[in-house]
């Protein structure tokens, strides 16, 4: 299976779970390209769309590489194995943390026009692009729940089958189109892949709320 772009496969996978009667208060997309996604579920769900923030900490070396993620609340979830076969410790790690806790709050402030949503209780559905790794998701998983969500579902169009089994371990459920044992990179599931900019997820949140 493959999408003709992120708005096919948000339109994909909001039927998919319409058709399966998942229910949520609330859809949180994760920037950039997950909101994008999530604005089509919450669009066909008829559901509020909001994002949580979530930033990848990249190897202090090698910053492309990540070893983790970040989210609201102080969230910081690392791979503890990519760390030891890359070479890294903690140590290293807290000028990258500090930086990309800095983007965390600037992200924060633009993409949040309003206070923040309220997750107290909520069924909350979060919504991405795509799912490799699931360090990312599980930092908004886990954001989630320090903020007292009540149930929190992950739903994304394609995912590698570690990482929905390392989302399943911390997520109330987990929901993918495609899961595919030879997932190599989630851009080659979509025929167009462009970058999304900061004013498209602005924009996008403007538009549903």
């Amino acid at each position: 299976m493959t999408f003709a772009s992120r708005e096919d496969a948000g339109q994909k996978l909001g039927r998919q779970l319409a058709g399966a009667g998942v229910e949520a208060d609330l859809v949180l997309g994760l920037p950039r390209g997950g909101v994008v996604v999530a604005a089509e579920v919450a669009r066909i769900l008829q559901r509020p769309l909001s994002v949580l923030v979530v930033r990848k900490i990249g190897h202090p070396r090698h910053r492309e590489f990540a070893v983790g993620a970040l989210a609201d609340n102080g969230v910081i979830v690392l791979d503890k194995d990519v760390m030891t076969s890359s070479g890294v410790d903690r140590t290293e790690l807290d000028e990258v943390i500090t930086e990309e806790t800095e983007r965390l709050r600037h992200y924060q402030s633009e993409f949040r026009q309003t206070s923040l949503p309220d997750l107290r209780d909520k069924r909350v559905l979060i919504v991405d692009d795509g799912l490799a790794t699931g360090a990312t998701t599980e930092a908004a998983v886990l954001s989630a729940g320090k903020q007292a969500a009540g149930k929190v579902i992950v739903a994304v169009p394609v995912a590698s089958i570690n990482g929905v089994a390392r989302l399943s371990s911390v997520a109330d459920q987990v929901i993918s189109l495609l899961t595919d044992p030879g997932f190599d990179a989630v851009g080659r599931y979509y025929r167009v892949f462009p970058q999304t900019t900061d004013e498209e997820v602005i924009e996008l949140l403007r538009a549903q709320n």
